[in-house]
């Protein structure tokens, strides 16, 4: 007999309880609750802070600092524990209510809000023929070469007959609204009630303001023969994409998308290259919908020379009907 005892099969070892790891944001951090409300504020508070720059750097004082600034709507003012906002029309328009009778009280009563904010943009921009949005940071210094590129580039524009849009702020929307006065074509500005006040650039002959973004965006859409994008932040790639989108799936004619600065999105494109278009989120054909360059010369005449052959086309359309 041995000496040993046989031992039975090990015991099964007790697993541990693994608890997921949260997620980490984009900058590292391991997000939590506190985290998110306190990036979502930081956030707020750094789009005011680009914003008043542009301002500042353009010798204005910031809207803050004037005695009466001007608002977009009428506005409510609510206090809690972490800050004294302002709730804008977007914002009653979007967050959940938590008592379901609150829907029908005021969103459908909102919606007349918005058909009316339709309205005035369409009644204001009837007019308008043929015009190019710019977008681009509202931070821009007017010494900085991409301010410089935005007003020569809206001023050629204005020239050929564009009208010029952007969304009435500072930086870059100052400088294209500025070089289509000095082509004497028609400057426009479309502005957005945000939860601080944004302040129109001064050189706007036809000024909108609106509530919802939305809305302001499809008069970016409506009435634009291409859209001209500048180096920004989300609000600027919101735009961008959002008519690489329509022109992709057809909802509207194409239209030049023209990107200028080259080193600003050689990182965005190589991205959509190597990974978007590798994995097959995107077809080749759709990296060829986003036009860059560095010369407002060679952007302004890919404009010109896009809405005259769609012009050509359209005529050709109704001769066929």
């Amino acid at each position: 007999m041995s000496a040993f005892k046989r031992s039975g099969p090990p015991a099964p070892q007790s697993r541990r309880t693994r608890h997921p790891r949260p997620p980490k944001t984009a900058s590292g951090k391991r997000a939590d609750l506190e985290l998110l409300n306190t990036a979502a504020r930081d956030a707020q508070a750094g789009f005011r802070e680009r914003t008043e720059a542009g301002h500042i750097a353009a010798g204005r004082k910031p809207p803050s600092q004037q005695k009466a600034p001007r608002g977009s709507g009428p506005t409510r003012r609510i206090d809690d524990a972490i800050r004294d906002a302002i709730v804008t029309e977007d914002q009653k328009l979007l967050q959940r209510h938590s008592d379901p009778a609150d829907f029908t009280r005021t969103d459908p009563w909102r919606v007349m809000r918005i058909q009316g904010e339709f309205i005035e943009g369409f009644d204001s921009l009837a007019h308008v023929t043929k015009a190019v949005t710019v977008f681009g940071s509202a931070r821009t210094h007017p010494n900085e070469p991409q301010y410089e590129a935005a007003k020569e580039t809206a001023r050629l524009l204005a020239q050929a007959g564009f009208a010029v849009i952007t969304g009435g702020g500072p930086g870059v929307m100052e400088a294209a609204n500025h070089g289509a006065k000095l082509g004497g074509g028609l400057s426009i500005g479309c502005n957005i009630e945000l939860p601080f006040e944004q302040g129109a650039n001064p050189y706007i002959d036809t000024l909108i303001n609106f509530r919802y973004f939305f809305v302001r965006k499809t008069m970016f859409i409506k009435y634009s023969d291409a859209f001209i994008i500048f180096p920004g932040g989300f609000g600027t790639l919101d735009e961008a994409f959002e008519a690489l989108t329509l022109i992709q799936t057809g909802k509207i004619y194409q239209f030049p998308v023209v990107f200028f600065g080259r080193h600003y999105w050689a990182g965005l494109i190589r991205w959509l290259q190597t990974r978007v278009l590798t994995e097959g989120k995107i077809s080749p054909g759709d990296m060829d919908l986003m036009l860059i360059t560095d010369d407002p010369a060679e952007a302004a005449n890919v404009v010109i020379q896009a809405q005259a052959s769609l012009s050509h086309r359209k005529i050709d359309d109704s001769r066929r009907r």
